[in-house]
């Protein structure tokens, strides 16, 4: 389906995790090192919090206060209702790479952080990993072993969801009471696990569907993913089957439904996702089309 596509945030590096939040868009830019929100469309820009770490997933604990990922020296930070930062946890020497995207339970505290598993930008060889949970005191848990890049997330009904960007596949887990996962199972499947580990054999053709950002799921029950490779939003039904899609002519790496009637697909756009490219230059956005369905709830 062709959709008008309109621009809504330019000169940025490289978007990421967009959050629809108390009537604004919010997201994060990697290489201008900041938590940024926004007006709908995208105006009354505010720099929430810097990052000099390099920011990635958001999210916010039942009191409101805001947390985010800063990646690079593998913390979780917190803002204080004063403004001041400090370290809501700390998981150095827990992961071998760069922590990512991340999904907050805000009625519990909970979160949940992927991480690389490899130096994806270094080109090392490609590998599993753990997911971790977060528990509000700043406790860390291995939550889930084996996955392949757990990226972006969504809970619903006591169920997380994990798209697992190396893995072609969107991974399910029943969430307990005390927080712990159960058995991975399959929520979506593109195609087949990598059996390379050399990046170049991997990105070169055994990734049907690269599984990045998403949004909440919909009305319907279908979640809009990012295909990192693709260069697309996908809207995916549970089972794997793709039911729709938006193609911006660009790089898509991360989308959210927001907006004040839930129809508004952000897409965090970007020519391609190699720091090298990307760190000295402004040409990422975040771009916004209408969608049928609506966020659910």
């Amino acid at each position: 389906m062709s959709r008008e596509i309109r621009t809504v945030v330019d000169g940025m590096s490289f978007t990421e995790c967009p959050r629809w939040h108390d009537g604004r868009l919010w997201f994060v830019d990697f290489y201008t090192h900041a938590v940024y929100s926004a007006a709908g469309d995208g105006s009354d820009r505010r720099t929430e919090l810097e990052i000099p770490a390099q920011p990635s997933g958001i999210g916010w604990l039942p009191d409101g206060r805001l947390i985010a990922v800063s990646a690079r020296d593998h913390r979780i930070l917190r803002r204080e209702d004063d403004g001041s930062v400090v370290t809501h946890a700390d998981l150095s020497g827990r992961v071998p790479a760069q922590l990512n995207d991340m999904i907050v339970d805000e009625a519990t505290g909970r979160a949940w952080v992927g991480n690389f598993g490899f130096d994806l930008m270094g080109g090392a060889p490609v590998g599993p990993t753990t997911l971790y949970r977060v528990d509000p005191d700043g406790s860390v848990t291995a939550a889930a072993e084996d996955l392949w890049f757990p990226n972006g997330s969504v809970l619903s009904g006591g169920v997380l969801l994990v798209d697992e960007t190396f893995g072609n596949r969107i991974s399910a887990f029943d969430v307990h009471d005390d927080g712990s996962l159960g058995p991975r199972r399959d929520w979506a499947r593109f195609g087949d696990l990598p059996t390379a580990s050399d990046l170049e054999s991997v990105l070169g053709g055994q990734l049907t569907v690269a599984p990045d950002g998403c949004s909440v799921l919909d009305a319907e029950g279908c979640l809009w993913v990012a295909d990192a490779l693709g260069g697309r939003a996908i809207r995916v039904r549970e089972g794997g089957e793709i039911v729709d899609s938006v193609e911006p002519g660009t790089g898509v790496y991360a989308c959210g439904l927001g907006g004040a009637d839930g129809r508004t697909l952000y897409l965090c756009a970007a020519p391609d996702f190699l720091e090298h490219n990307r760190r000295d230059t402004r040409e990422a956005a975040v771009l916004a089309t209408t969608v049928d369905v609506p966020a659910a709830g």
